[in-house]
């Protein structure tokens, strides 16, 4: 304590001196101090201090994660590495989207595993050994610690979200003739209702995705498919038992209050028990009790599957909406992502009304989430006729401006059906707007590994159709494989793309990476690759690349693994490889491909054996063209003739070869000779 006094005294009298050291007029004074030991004779001068007065900064508290936030500042994105969660275990490096989706899932099953060991054998887990122990990165006490039949062991057991145990105590309470409070049997039904009657998982935790896309009608009066009520109804039959134990509990409460009623609709709604919500909702009604926000909101949900037609959807939600007014019941955001996620099922009806939605939401100053956004694009734009690209705009205007928080499960759909409208109006700088709002903030932690694969994907091909090819390839190298692994689709659409831009030259290096993506037996883009490049003569060096790609697309044709059935050939894959080698000026390989027409009883085009016999007269192979002339006339093609006469003009044919090009008849020659004889 001493030693900090001395320091910030001393430090104070620095400062006072620094101000003294100033005069008038702005000149500096120099001092000259001696100190008191006339032996030393040492003087110090003082040095030269400004005008200006030091002002020590306050203390400032910086978040618990600052220094990890400032050194990944400092850390660029890697375009050629995989995604971070894939680092950890070199051979679980992903090829493709599959395999990115798949060891994801994989390492998040590996994780629910070791929960449930933990779960199930909590005795093995008991003991700490870290120092100092850390609370909450030890594993949680999931075994009860009260013994025994009463209330207070009914709601841990409620709490370590035991669904068995807790019914199984709760009927011995009951039938032990010991009243339970209002308060824990509440909290039984909101575990109940939450779980749907079964144990707590992580898998039940996750929400079950529904598609929300129904067919366009053009008139709102059409009736809704029944299909898709239908479905409503069999998943209802499926997911909430009848009379399990939450609607059992409740009808022997004897005291239920609104709490009771809201947290049975929740549970209805939420496993698909869409006609028993509503029937709860009349009977709270009947008692005159008030449903709170949440149970009106899982209701207007529910609204699609109680009514066939758009317009009594529409009518029933708007009644929910005058319930709430009546009842004084504020709506929040959640109740109009609600609305409009229901009026995307509504058709021209959801169009008409959407807009006057999120009026009454500026109206009520509540600020929109990327769900609301999400609804309100999947009204305007995932119908057979595209609206135009104002409102999706005005809403790139709002979210260009913020950085979002996640206030809703669908607010993780908005970027991807966003990228979607832009694909399909065809708008690449309303997909630059958007692709910079993902990159704003936090908003690109929306994006999981399959959003994120599907969002890039679509930005690609839409880069593929409207940029310059130079752009394309600069995008492409920086995201793949870092931010998304091209599917089948992005590779045609690059392919399409170099075709356009007359690119050609960047084919080999597309290959190699449709080998390391998986997709070297893709036929669709086999097929498209061989088109390109034997459709036009390139310089030599670029016919040699294509030459070795041509043999690697032979050696996949070639090869059959355990688990691969070899892939057949067809003619025009044969005709593009014999074509390829060919030029390469590999007269042997040509042959090859030549001979493999007549094993496959496939009929090779003129423009196929034209080249050969190029090639053989390049490289001065005479035996190879009367190969050739063989082969065409005992396929009874017409050109053998034409290609009997040029390898005699062409070539230097010796006696032997003279008299074998010579003794060579096509199959029409002897059948023409067959009939003269007869």
């Amino acid at each position: 304590m001493a030693a900090r006094r001395l320091g910030r005294r001393s430090w104070q009298q620095v400062v006072l001196l620094s101000r003294r050291c100033c005069l008038p007029d702005g000149r500096r004074e120099h001092y000259r101090c001696s100190s008191s030991s006339t032996a030393l004779g040492k003087t110090v001068e003082i040095s030269e201090v400004t005008r200006e007065e030091i002002v020590l900064p306050r203390r400032k508290t910086w978040d618990k994660l600052a220094v990890l936030q400032t050194l990944a500042s400092t850390v660029n994105r890697d375009p050629t590495a995989a995604h971070y969660m894939f680092q950890d275990d070199p051979f679980l490096m992903p090829r493709n989207a599959a395999n990115s989706r798949l060891f994801s899932l994989s390492k998040e099953s590996g994780r629910n595993a070791a929960k449930y060991i933990i779960k199930q054998f909590p005795q093995y887990f008991d003991k700490t050994f870290a120092e100092p122990n850390v609370s909450c990165l030890m594993p949680e006490i999931l075994t009860p610690q009260i013994e025994g039949v009463s209330e207070e062991a009914l709601r841990e057991r409620i709490h370590l979200r035991r669904v068995k145990d807790s019914v199984d105590l709760f009927d011995q309470l009951i039938q032990a003739g010991t009243p339970v409070s209002l308060e824990t049997t509440n909290s039984l039904l909101d575990l109940l209702c939450f779980y749907g009657d079964g144990e707590s998982t992580p898998e039940k935790q996750q929400e079950e995705k529904e598609d929300l896309e129904e067919p366009e009608v053009n008139a709102s009066e059409q009736k809704a498919p029944k299909r898709q009520f239908q479905r409503g109804s069999q998943l209802s039959g499926s997911r909430w038992r009848e009379n399990n134990n939450a609607e059992r509990i409740f009808k022997i409460m004897p005291e239920r209050n609104p709490h009771s009623y809201c947290t049975m609709i929740r549970g209805m709604v939420k496993h698909g028990a869409f006609a028993k919500a509503y029937d709860m909702y009349i009977d709270l009604l009947n008692e005159r009790h008030k449903a709170d926000v949440h149970a009106f909101n899982a209701l207007i949900t529910a609204v699609p599957y109680l009514k066939d037609r758009f317009l009594e959807r529409w009518e029933l939600a708007k009644v929910f909406l005058n319930h709430m007014a009546q009842q004084e019941v504020q709506p929040n955001l959640l109740t109009f992502n609600a609305l409009l996620k229901t009026l995307r099922r509504c058709g021209g009806v959801g169009r008409s009304m959407s807009l006057s939605v999120i009026k009454e939401m500026e109206a009520l100053d509540i600020e929109p989430s990327l769900a609301t956004y999400d609804h309100l694009l999947s009204i305007f734009y995932r119908g057979v006729d595209l609206y135009p690209s104002g409102i999706i705009s005005e809403v790139l205007d709002d979210v260009e401006k913020r950085s979002f928080t996640p206030q809703d499960p669908d607010d993780a759909n908005f970027f991807t059906t966003a990228m979607q409208a832009c694909c399909d109006l065809k708008d690449i700088k309303l997909a630059y707007r958007l692709n910079k709002a993902m990159e704003k903030g936090d908003n690109w932690k929306f994006l999981d590994m399959d959003r994120l694969n599907a969002y890039w994907s679509k930005f690609f091909s839409l880069l593929c159709m409207m940029e310059q090819i130079d752009v394309v390839l600069k995008w492409y190298k920086e995201m793949s494989p870092s931010l998304f692994y091209p599917t089948p689709k992005n590779i045609l659409d690059l392919l399409q793309a170099l075709d356009a831009a007359n690119h050609l030259e960047v084919i080999p290096s597309v290959w190699e990476d449709m080998k390391q993506l998986g997709f070297n037996r893709r036929r669709d883009l086999l097929e498209e690759l061989l088109s390109l490049m034997s459709r036009d003569q390139h310089p030599e060096e670029i016919q040699l690349a294509f030459a070795k790609c041509a043999e690697d697309i032979k050696a996949v044709h070639e090869q059959s693994g355990r688990e691969q059935v070899a892939l057949e050939w067809t003619g025009s894959a044969l005709g593009h490889v014999a074509l390829l080698f060919s030029r390469a000026g590999r007269t042997q390989d040509a042959w090859n491909m030549m001979e493999c027409f007549q094993q496959i009883n496939r009929i090779p085009t003129d423009r196929v054996m034209d080249e050969f016999l190029n090639c053989a007269k390049q490289t001065n192979c005479p035996d190879e063209a009367i190969k050739l002339v063989k082969l065409a006339a005992s396929l009874g093609l017409p050109s053998s003739q034409r290609l009997k006469s040029r390898t005699e003009k062409e070539f230097e044919l010796s006696e032997k070869q003279k008299k074998t090009l010579e003794s060579i008849k096509s199959d029409s020659d002897s059948s023409d000779s067959d009939s003269d004889r007869d």
